[in-house]
């Protein structure tokens, strides 16, 4: 995730090739040479697997709890690493940043909400189910990143072995779409406008179906909320506030 602001710009974990992040940022007008600084939420590959080629390119400090910068392989070399203790804030550029631990299977996880002139984004992935600690973070959110990981008949019958399966739906896993569209149908907040489902499995979950979920978890809400699902093959579209 890209973030941009007047004085700041921030990417949220490099899990794609440095050259796959660079040709998405040029095609959407960011200039790579001036962004700020790379914040991981944890150390899982397809979080960090392009961090230390980005990195080393860019020149960037990475932003990082204390416990997951030793958990990442620096293949012999280190940026500019600001270990942060994960429930702490901190400011970079305009951008206020909350830090705030997420249940997940991963040394020290944690989502983030940005906070810049008036507004709030909320990024929440990687997460077996929504305690209250995240859901107070993120009831003030303009815009929502939240997962919306696998259906979970399809994950049940899908090609994955049975102890991956008993990860993904455990309390230190992914949410489901269930999961995901109850928190939409009932607790979302009100000033959330954007809401974006990602996180997308590839083998078990399809956006359409995330799609008709969340619209019918919508219905029932009196929310002037626009949905969004991410693809997980492609960039979303870019939001303007």
């Amino acid at each position: 995730m890209y973030v941009s602001t007047e004085k700041a710009s921030l990417l949220i974990d490099a899990g794609l090739s440095r050259k796959e992040t660079l040709a998405r940022m040029a095609k959407i007008g960011a200039d790579p040479e001036k962004l700020s600084a790379i914040l991981i939420t944890h150390e899982h590959s397809d979080h960090v697997c392009g961090l230390v080629s980005i990195a080393r390119k860019l020149k960037v400090p990475v932003f990082l709890t204390h416990l997951t910068a030793p958990a990442i392989d620096w293949c012999g070399w280190e940026p500019t690493l600001e270990r942060f203790q994960a429930g702490s804030r901190f400011t970079i550029g305009d951008i206020e940043v909350d830090s705030f631990t997420i249940p997940h299977d991963a040394v020290d996880p944690v989502g983030f909400v940005l906070r810049s002139q008036g507004l709030e984004y909320g990024v929440v992935t990687d997460l077996g189910y929504l305690p209250d600690s995240v859901k107070v973070h993120i009831n003030r959110c303009d815009l929502l990143l939240l997962e919306s990981n696998h259906e979970l008949e399809m994950l049940k019958v899908g090609p994955y072995p049975w102890s991956v399966k008993q990860r993904v739906m455990s309390r230190k896993g992914h949410l489901s779409n269930e999961a995901a569209c109850s928190f939409v149908r009932h607790e979302l907040g009100s000033r959330t406008s954007t809401l974006i489902l990602g996180h997308l499995s590839e083998n078990n979950n399809h956006p359409e179906i995330v799609r008709q979920a969340a619209r019918q978890a919508l219905a029932g809400r009196e929310l002037f909320t626009r949905l969004h699902i991410a693809d997980p093959r492609s960039p979303s579209e870019v939001f303007c506030y």
